[in-house]
């Protein structure tokens, strides 16, 4: 099967802009629903308005869990395979208006088009038509029981699933979570984020085209604490599954308590260790790598890199290399295929970025390249910044920026190298380079965090999961183990 190949000039994406419309309301029971509200919609791109966007209540919720509820009774009688059939049939449709699914992406958060098209929706995809293929291959057990009896355990759809997404990656992060609970059987209501709703309510449609039975996935738009809140506290929603912030999750987690008590699983924040030996095998290519860790999507990644550790004899050496890489990077319109570094995802969170280089000075570390004053032109950007001589302990080391702010942090052995990593109320994503397979193994083992990359960074696909520990939350999104959040053990015991 022939590669796709993205279109590479920028008059392409300027008509398909021009001709692309933009979707405004709630997907309910398979069919464009108005809210209680608008809200305006503004792109990061050039900070200019989009549209008037729907803004639900907790009346809207009622209505997307009760259709949810509906559907849930037929999607989950269907058979598995079925299922699978359907969820392929919508990875084949992603990937015909591909081109449109990644312009959406690029106007609501700012990601350049070229990021959107080969790595946001190829992993979207990837992961669809994987839990498609998946569907009819999960197996339940028939342990042995005591003579005269036998036992069947069964895993069963948990019912309706509130899926609550970030605004950083649309598409990817409600792929994570979407496809698994619908391949299980389950019915889907995602609450997207606020600032990145479009890609995914396209995506809705596209999925009834598939055949996905009307209410099977609703899309509910609207503030988190109306919207995220009714889904948390809602009786009609039997599990919720959330990517987000720290203090989000911790809310949901009284939300969801203070109703019928529904599981909810978190996938937090990061403060990535990005780990660099001087028997790194490829010190050159571990270095861009670093730059790229800290600039890929401009820094707005729950696994960026955001702390270098540097063997002390090659410190200056790498820093040098990261600063170069950085000040390489072309900042400019994401919708030019060119554009290597894009916005952030609002006005609001670049000030944020930009006082918190503005306190890393001030507390003492070293502004190494970067600045804390916004440049001038359209669009929130944030030029990226190094940061050298900082205290393992400072907020500049602990606190996640969720922007292009990189600490760089020496050390001289193992030990020290674990103790900084491990230093963190996070503990999501670590990395190592090192040509010493034993030094890997060491590493990986001690290494406090869900994800381990060995001479890589972000590396992997949908088979393998994906989950942190500590406050970056619990449970695990991707591959077979994603399916356990979204199914419920049943034993029957059958005497002969």
């Amino acid at each position: 099967m022939t590669a796709p190949v993205m279109p590479s000039g920028a008059a392409h994406w300027d008509e398909l802009r021009r001709r692309t419309a933009v979707p405004t309301d709630l997907w309910i029971d398979g069919r464009w629903s108005a809210a209680a509200g608008r809200t305006p919609l503004v792109s990061p791109r050039d900070a200019a308005w989009l549209t008037d966007m729907a803004a639900a209540d907790a009346a809207d919720v009622d209505r997307a869990v009760a259709g949810a509820r509906r559907a849930f009774t037929e999607w989950s009688a269907l058979p598995p395979r079925r299922r699978g059939e359907i969820l392929c049939r919508w990875a084949d449709l992603l990937e015909q208006h591909r081109d449109e699914l990644a312009l959406l992406i690029s106007l609501e958060m700012g990601k350049p088009i070229s990021d959107a098209w080969r790595i946001e929706m190829r992993t979207t995809i990837g992961l669809v038509r994987w839990y498609g293929e998946l569907a009819d291959k999960l197996l339940d057990e028939s342990p042995r029981g005591r003579p005269g009896a036998t036992a069947l355990v069964t895993r069963e759809p948990v019912g309706v699933v509130g899926a609550i997404t970030p605004w950083n990656f649309p598409m990817t992060l409600s792929a994570f979570k979407v496809p698994a609970a619908l391949a299980a059987g389950n019915a889907v209501v995602v609450k997207p984020a606020e600032q990145s709703p479009l890609s995914i309510l396209r995506a809705a449609e596209l999925g009834s085209e598939a055949g996905l039975p009307d209410g099977v996935l609703q899309v509910v738009c609207g503030a988190g604490p109306v919207v995220g809140s009714a889904l948390a506290r809602h009786p009609g929603v039997d599990t919720l599954t959330f990517t987000g912030s720290t203090a989000v999750g911790r809310q949901l987690l009284a939300d969801a308590g203070a109703s019928n008590v529904k599981p909810v699983w978190l996938e937090l924040g990061g403060k990535s260790a990005n780990i660099l030996f001087p028997d790194a095998p490829d010190r050159a290519e571990a270095v861009r790598t670093a730059a790229w860790a800290i600039a890929f999507n401009a820094g707005q990644m729950c696994t960026a890199g955001s702390r270098l550790l540097v063997h002390r004899s090659i410190h200056d050496e790498v820093v040098d290399g990261v600063v170069e890489h950085l000040r390489a990077l072309r900042a400019g319109d994401p919708l030019d295929p060119a554009t290597e570094l894009g916005p952030m995802a609002g006005e609001r969170h670049r000030r944020g970025v930009l006082d918190e280089i503005g306190r890393g000075k001030a507390d003492g570390a070293r502004l190494v390249t970067g600045s804390d004053t916004a440049p001038e032109g359209p669009g929130f950007f944030v030029e990226p910044a190094v940061f050298t001589g900082v205290d393992p302990d400072s907020r500049l080391a602990q606190h996640e920026i969720f922007g292009p702010v990189l600490s760089v942090l020496p050390f001289d052995d193992e030990d020290e190298a674990v103790r900084i990593a491990n230093n963190s109320v996070y503990g999501l994503g670590a990395a190592v380079w090192t040509a010493d397979l034993s030094r890997a193994q060491r590493m990986s083992r001690a290494l406090a965090a869900g994800l381990v990359w060995v001479n890589c960074y972000e590396e992997g696909d949908q088979s393998v999961p994906f989950g942190g520990r500590k406050l970056s939350g619990f449970g695990t999104d991707k591959g077979v183990h994603g399916l356990e959040k979204f199914t419920q053990l049943k034993t029957t015991w059958i005497a002969f």
